[in-house]
């Protein structure tokens, strides 16, 4: 399959090391295609979850595919989220093609860009970080019971279903959480004159111009590999959202790949320097 050019390409919210991570079909993605620029936007390693005795050889093929990237010229830049926040300690910093830092601006054809996670909008993080977690506890049971039920959906040839996201839209309060986190994040970007405003963490991608009486931005925000399994793609000055499609790719396209991967060169390839620091203070947790 030859691979789509994009100029820029954004992921977040991947909670690689969680049950409820679409892994394998983010790897299809990711080798279908080739971007200047590939911008993590938080939450793509669950610390928060994170476990020695589960990270499954799709979650590190993940991490390799990012790697070959990052050796043959996309610039990666990683930018930390709340569940993800320990890396926090080690920004900035940059190895090769490789960035961490809290947020980033970019210049896209005259028009500036500002990315950051948006985990400093939720008070429930940064204020009762502790009942943050229980409901992170909550939702990963409902992923798993969710894995069950899209288990038997294709078996029976019916599409997949996300029930997470089925509570979060039913339920009025956090409909207006999503409204006011979008409207939060583009007043702020209006009055920093950004012309888009690029976010994750809430798991809704979206597109839209929003406009006060300080101006106009547009919001942008890339979903997540959970629930939607989708990404924003930047090509000839133009933003869309990638939508995941079982169609497009064929089931055992990276099988193959997965069972070959080697734990030890991947780990090798990116543990130089504090990234070794990092994944010792992971596995030690």
């Amino acid at each position: 399959m030859a691979k789509r050019k994009l100029d820029v390409l954004v992921l977040s919210d991947i909670h690689l090391g969680t049950y409820g991570c679409h892994a394998t079909e983010l790897v299809n993605y990711l080798k279908s295609v080739k971007p200047k620029i590939l911008v993590l936007n938080g939450d793509i390693i669950d610390i928060w979850q994170f476990k020695k005795s589960y990270f499954p050889k799709p979650h590190l093929a993940v991490i390799s595919q990012i790697v070959k990237m990052a050796s043959k010229g996309t610039k990666v830049y990683y930018l930390t989220g709340n569940h993800d926040e320990m890396l926090r300690k080690f920004v900035p910093m940059q190895m090769g093609n490789f960035y961490m830092d809290n947020k980033l601006l970019l210049e896209l054809d005259g028009k500036v860009a500002w990315f950051f996670h948006g985990d400093v909008f939720d008070t429930s993080v940064t204020c009762a970080k502790w009942l943050a977690k229980l409901g992170g506890a909550g939702y990963d049971a409902l992923v798993a019971i969710n894995l069950g039920v899209n288990y038997v959906l294709k078996s029976v040839g019916k599409p997949r279903m996300s029930l997470s996201k089925k509570v979060k839209d039913s339920v009025k309060r956090a409909v207006k959480y999503v409204k006011d986190f979008e409207t939060v994040a583009a007043e702020l970007a209006i009055e920093k004159s950004y012309d888009y405003v690029v976010l994750g963490h809430i798991h809704q991608p979206q597109i839209r111009s929003i406009a006060t009486h300080k101006g106009q931005t547009t919001y942008l925000n890339s979903g997540d590999w959970i629930e939607n399994l989708t990404a924003l793609e930047y090509v000839d000055k133009k933003w869309s959202i990638y939508q995941y499609s079982e169609v497009d790719f064929e089931p055992t396209e990276i099988t193959e790949e997965i069972k070959d991967i080697n734990y030890e060169m991947v780990y090798a390839s990116v543990t130089e320097g504090k990234i070794d620091q990092i994944f010792k203070e992971l596995i030690l947790q």
